[in-house]
């Protein structure tokens, strides 16, 4: 059994609709109520099932109207709910008014009432040797008529039940009697009476009375048949008396239908809301031998609910795709305008760009040739400032304005000084930087004594600009 999170009651009365509703959290206290006409339609909020009752479920409870119920007392002994309820279906060819495959039927097993009279433990009830079943029984076009009324107003039923069981749950029975309950769900000619006697509900029936005058005659009548059959069936035992469960107004009207020598109490009714908060109580804890609502319409409402569901997300899935849809198409307007624009204005600096690029190249030639003329200069420079005076330097070569070679000549007794041009240079600065990365060794040719030779070496300019 689900876990209920919140309970509705719907009374559809023949002139407003009453709706309850209740949390179910133990205490079933009332969180709201709202009436509405005929012809109002109910609140979704209240009675709509969504994807939310999937987490939070809700019981919706409607109350069957008792002008088309037919309710028997059963005395059957004491048996589980499965053997209860077989019994109870091999007694209905006797008790329905209608064929069975024509009713829709449920019971409520009643306790008995504990009284404290002498001899109370003989009583078989008391003893728990048998029990009190109360079998319900209303015909099957009717149930389906009013479950497509209110399925029209949007309420989907998950039980269809009858107030009248919780009402004789609630009624205190403190003596052998009548209970009488006028005005049955709403309705002035309908009222039921209850037979208690040693504790035990012993006869129960819907009495639907005319609205002239013979309406005194009528009530008279029948309850004087139903103490004549108690009397022959031994459980009537003494005087009837009759308990009017109603209000100051509703007494006022039913006191005068009885006869001045009845002894007639009035007993103030449930309030309809307490009422309500009776039937969740027990639809809720129970089990669902009192329900009326059909198998069938049971499996509907769930296959609805599921339909609903499905086509709710499907929905929601489609909603969703067209939403990424269109943000997907607006970012690839947006993208494409981007790159238009950008397009655009490349190709407007695309002139400009190329200028540039030939203007830097122009200026690094440039820049090179102020370089190399300086490196050059400097180069001159330095070998005018170390040169010993016993070398003759013949040729300079640049290449590539890396790298420096330097030829000369020299006589065979000055090898020497070659090598000390050659470190000279290593360690000639210009502005406190080497003008020479590296200095290779000299080559130095072989002369004959007294004859001159020929000599050369290379060297690496430092140069930090780029290739």
């Amino acid at each position: 059994m689900p876990r209920w999170t919140s309970c509705n009651v719907l009374h559809a009365g023949p002139s407003n609709r009453q709706l309850w509703q209740f949390n179910a959290g133990g205490k079933f206290n009332l969180l709201r109520q709202e009436s509405k006409l005929p012809g109002e339609p109910l609140s979704d909020k209240l009675v709509a099932k969504d994807w939310h009752t999937l987490f939070q479920p809700r019981l919706n409870v409607a109350w069957l109207p008792a002008d088309k119920v037919f309710v028997r007392v059963l005395q059957l002994p004491k048996a589980d709910a499965a053997e209860t309820q077989s019994m109870v279906e091999l007694q209905l060819e006797k008790l329905s008014p209608l064929p069975v495959a024509q009713i829709v039927w449920s019971y409520e097993v009643l306790p008995s009432v504990r009284q404290g009279r002498v001899g109370e433990e003989l009583n078989p009830h008391a003893t728990g040797e048998l029990q009190t079943v109360v079998v319900i029984m209303a015909g099957r076009h009717h149930v389906e008529e009013y479950l497509g009324q209110i399925e029209g107003q949007g309420y989907l039923a998950d039980r269809l039940e009858l107030p009248l069981l919780d009402e004789l749950r609630a009624t205190k029975i403190h003596e052998d009697g009548a209970w009488i309950f006028p005005n049955v769900g709403g309705r002035e000619a309908i009222c039921m009476v209850a037979w208690w006697y040693g504790g035990v509900l012993q006869n129960l029936s819907l009495i639907h009375l005319p609205s002239d005058e013979t309406r005194a005659a009528v009530l008279q009548e029948q309850l004087a048949q139903t103490v004549w059959a108690g009397e022959m069936e031994g459980w009537l035992t003494s005087e009837a008396k009759y308990h009017l469960v109603a209000d100051e107004v509703t007494a006022s009207v039913w006191l005068p239908l009885f006869d001045s020598n009845q002894q007639v109490e009035v007993v103030p009714p449930l309030p309809p809301h307490e009422l309500a908060a009776l039937t969740v109580r027990r639809v809720a804890t129970n089990g669902t031998s009192s329900n009326l609502l059909p198998a069938d319409f049971t499996a509907r409402y769930k296959q609805k609910f599921v339909d609903r569901i499905w086509m709710r997300a499907l929905g929601a899935i489609v909603v969703l795709y067209m939403a990424a849809a269109v943000i997907y198409i607006g970012f690839a307007k947006y993208s494409a305008y981007r790159n238009r624009s950008i397009q655009n204005q490349i190709a407007s600096l695309g002139p400009n760009y190329t200028n540039t690029i030939k203007l830097r190249e122009e200026l690094k030639v440039l820049q090179d040739t102020i370089e190399l003329q300086y490196a050059a200069l400097e180069c001159y420079l330095s070998v005018a400032r170390t040169l010993p005076p016993e070398l003759t330097l013949n040729n300079i070569n640049f290449d590539r304005g890396r790298k420096v070679t330097f030829f000369g000549s020299a006589n065979a007794e000055d090898r020497t000084k070659i090598l000390d041009f050659n470190s000279e240079l290593l360690k000639y600065v210009v502005k406190d930087q080497p003008l020479f990365s590296r200095v290779n060794s000299p080559n130095i040719g072989q002369g004959q004594p007294g004859q001159p030779f020929n000599w050369n070496f290379s060297a690496d300019l430092k140069r930090t600009d780029t290739e």
